[in-house]
């Protein structure tokens, strides 16, 4: 009897550490995701002001 729940005890614990291993991949995949998302802002910021710098200088050089 005593082997039997030795045995259980043991798979409990490898289910508990499969378990958590399964949740640091979740988080690493979040925040993969909101790394992801903010990456696309922040290009999408530096195109719109990249062509509103560069009519600014088109205009500051016009005026020269």
């Amino acid at each position: 009897m005593v082997p039997a729940l030795h045995t259980v005890f043991y798979k409990l614990a490898e289910s508990l550490r499969r378990l958590r291993q399964r949740e640091e991949g979740q988080t690493l995949v979040e925040y993969a995701l909101i790394l992801a998302l903010i990456a696309i802002v922040v290009i999408g910021i530096v195109t719109i002001l990249g062509h509103t710098a560069s009519s600014v200088f088109n205009n500051v050089n016009n005026a020269i």
